[in-house]
């Protein structure tokens, strides 16, 4: 079956797809099987890039339109602009072109409008009568046929293509009333007597003309300058790489070098307070590095040797000589500029409101114009065919749907690029509006409520053993072992800068522990069982390794010459942040759940530190948490899957909304919706409230969108007159829809401010 994007109830994210379907049964086959269907799933559009590698050209309201060079979108008329911004913040060329044609335009409306209407007002009559409405010509042509140019060519294209819009309400309406005033001009004697007055001279519109295309070219003007600022965002993202990097040759000199020229494996010499030029792996020296840029956190983070560093962030103190593992589009700089820039051009569900209204709201204008003026001509008060001819100009000038189209791209692009300052890397809109509507997070534990990084929490010895002691010995032997907690036994002891002596005949036994010579003394590490197994008898400290068992930890035995010396407790510590932010989600609403591989007594312990979770499901395999995803949005359930491993891909994919903590893997976070730089649940509290204010946002200019037309319309149609012997001139049409358009877009800007 044909299966239509707009609309779709039954979409799925997958492994960086999205795939549409036609039915709920269809989605739970595809999930049944993916790899039958793989070849079939329709691909997620890439970041616009078009043979031959040149930049491309996309319209903000319609993303679908491509193109390798700068113009007007064929659909709603709207410029053209860069997919992805430059990191030079070079001038708009049609821009700089409004500009100028806005001053010529303002230029010559202050003597149009003296000439026309403010020397009658003062009671100067500066101008015989015949003679002015030549002079108002001449003052006019320019604006009408230089200035407004761009109006009338965007305007033809959308007759001639059938895609109605703005610029062809525009176009008809300066046309007409520009039209009207030069057959009146040329000829007078033609037009019915009741229109003739001022000395038998037929009154002319040039004003209305010439002001219209001056308020539609600033407020053009406005909105470029608007459109502008979204791009921001990715600018100041793009800032953050320097051009230039110290490369260290193979004979130890160094060169400096366009970043560009980097490549992979090239060794790279960053001094104190430089930028990072690539991404890569420190291999010489020790420093802190700035990483704000990508996590948000202010603290700098300790780098040493083999830590991993990324392109962007700031040196500290300290000299690094790293090497480069990815360089160009394949840095994480490069890949957040590509995800915020394709999130910027997507379109989100809510879009689709103005889709329709746009599809008929230009037709329907049209004859609500060609209404008014038969209405007026038809039954109105004299002169009726000069109330007909501008009450029709001014429905067709006030109506411009402009501010209609700008409504949710507008919101998306400033969204999205205050979610990207903030570590909140969102893939596309339809994410944003998803992420408003969740009921059910589902999180996983390891990584993402915890630490992710075993540390050492408490360490108990027996008889005149040092805590010192025992951890210096234990360090020692498990410096050669491959155990995961044997790693945050050695950073504990060299964080306590303890001394880690040698170690000999080094031997692993499989499912007891390990056993070294340290200094002369024999050291047995391991669990109950070691201790059996070498005669040591770890009862006295039973209480205290069940106690530590039951708050999540492991528990690493130490004996030294056959003597039972103490334990080292090792656990994952609950992130600081984990407990408030549940507390806030919870706060809202949502229903909390943890799916974990580890095992439920861990699992429990560290549900009991942070308070709030709801459900608790421990020892899943992937397959069974994307099974348990899967079950509650079939439930019903609009569910948030967080998670930061290789094991958590299946299930951010099925999830309503994936959730990538930035610390995880690639694949985690190809497959999720939503990436937060901050590996920590304070960032999802961040991009909930980012898909809160933006979604609320786009409502609001919606509904500025539609009340503006549903009161403008009938107002400039006449309705006033009958009550109160009002009528709108179509130089305030033009200034009422140009004040319109720029309240979304301002309204749309307050979101660069919204505190995350």
């Amino acid at each position: 079956m044909e299966v239509k994007e707009d609309g779709a109830e039954h979409v799925l994210r997958s492994g960086g797809h999205t795939i549409f379907f036609c039915s709920a049964h269809c989605r739970s086959k595809y999930l049944a099987d993916p790899a039958r269907y793989e070849t079939t799933a329709s691909p997620q559009p890439s970041l616009s890039i078009v043979p031959g590698g040149a930049a491309v050209w996309t319209c903000p309201m319609h993303p679908e339109i491509k193109q390798d060079h700068p113009g007007a979108c064929p659909i709603c008329g709207m410029a053209l602009e860069p997919a992805v911004q430059a990191g030079d913040d070079l001038p708009n060329p049609e821009l700089a072109d409004f500009e100028r044609r806005l001053v010529v335009a303002a230029i010559l409306c202050v003597p149009l409008l003296f000439v026309s209407m403010v020397a009658d007002m003062l009671g100067l009559h500066l101008l015989p009568p015949r003679l002015a409405p030549w002079i108002q010509l001449l003052l006019c042509t320019p604006i009408v046929f230089w200035s407004g140019l761009p109006f009338f060519v965007r305007g033809w294209t959308s007759i001639r293509t059938g895609h109605l819009n703005m610029f062809t309400l525009i176009a008809t309406g300066v046309g007409a009333a520009f039209g009207y005033s030069l057959f009146a001009t040329l000829a007078p004697a033609l037009l019915p007597m009741t229109l003739h007055a001022h000395g038998a001279m037929v009154p002319v519109y040039y004003e209305a003309a010439g002001v219209v295309v001056t308020f539609v070219l600033l407020g053009q003007v406005l909105e470029f300058r608007a459109r502008a600022a979204t791009g921001r965002a990715i600018r100041a993202l793009l800032d953050l790489s320097p051009k230039t990097a110290e490369r260290i040759r193979a004979d130890g000199s160094v060169e400096n070098v366009p970043v560009a020229a980097i490549v992979v494996g090239d060794r790279v010499r960053i001094k104190p307070g430089q930028a990072v030029p690539v991404d890569g792996v420190v291999i010489d020296g020790r420093s802190h590095v700035d990483e704000s840029m990508l996590t948000g956190e202010p603290a700098p983070v300790g780098k040493a040797g083999g830590d991993p560093v990324t392109g962007g962030t700031i040196n500290g103190a300290g000299a690094l000589t790293v090497e480069a593992r990815a360089v160009g589009a394949a840095t994480m700089l490069s890949r957040i500029v590509a995800m915020v820039a394709e999130a910027q051009r997507s379109r989100a569900p809510i879009q689709a409101i103005a889709d329709r209204v746009s599809g008929w709201f230009v037709p329907v204008i049209l004859l609500v114009s060609l209404a008014t003026f038969a209405l007026w001509l038809g039954v109105g008060p004299e002169p009726r065919l000069s109330h007909a001819i501008l009450n029709a100009i001014a429905v067709l000038v006030i109506a411009c749907p402009c501010a209609l189209g700008l409504a949710t791209p507008m919101s998306i692009m400033v969204g999205t690029g205050r979610g990207a300052r903030a570590g909140v890397l969102v893939r596309n809109a339809e994410a944003l509006q998803a992420m408003e509507s969740i009921d059910t997070l589902v999180i996983d534990k390891t990584g993402t409520l915890t630490e992710g990084k075993p540390k050492v929490i408490a360490i108990r010895t027996q008889g005149s053993v040092t805590e010192a002691m025992l951890l210096a010995y234990a360090a020692a032997v498990e410096s050669r072992s491959e155990h995961p907690l044997a790693r945050a036994v050695v950073d504990e002891a060299q964080e306590r800068k303890l001394a880690i002596d040698p170690c000999e005949d080094f031997a692993s036994q499989t499912g007891l522990g390990v056993t070294a010579r340290v200094s002369g003394k024999r050291v047995a590490i391991g669990s109950e069982a070691q201790m059996e197994s070498i005669g040591a008898d770890a009862t006295s400290l039973g209480a205290a390794a069940a106690a530590l068992r039951q708050e999540g930890a492991g528990i690493i035995l130490v004996a030294l010459d056959g003597q039972f010396a103490g334990l080292i407790a090792v656990a994952d510590p609950v992130r600081a942040t984990a407990g408030e932010a549940i507390a806030y989600l919870r706060g809202r609403g949502l229903r909390i759940a943890m799916l974990t591989g580890d095992n439920a007594l861990t699992a429990e312990a560290v549900a009991r530190k942070v308070g709030g979770i709801d459900e608790v499901h421990a020892g899943l395999r992937p397959e069974d948490k994307a099974r348990e995803v899967e079950r509650l949005v079939t439930e019903g359930h609009k569910v948030a899957m967080a998670g930061d491993g290789i094991n958590d891909a299946p299930a951010l994919a099925r999830a309503t909304v994936g959730i990538a903590m930035g610390t995880g893997t690639d694949v985690a976070i190809e497959s999720a919706s939503i990436t937060l730089a901050r590996g920590n649940l304070s960032a999802i509290v961040s991009a909930h409230r980012l898909a809160k204010a933006t979604m609320r946002n786009i409502r609001q200019n919606l509904f500025f969108s539609f009340l503006f037309n549903g009161i403008g319309v009938p107002i400039a149609a006449g309705a006033l007159y009958p009550f109160t012997g009002t009528l709108l001139s179509p130089m305030f049409a033009g200034a009422a829809m140009t004040l319109s358009s720029l309240i979304v877009v301002l309204n749309a800007l307050r979101l660069g401010f919204i505190r995350l």
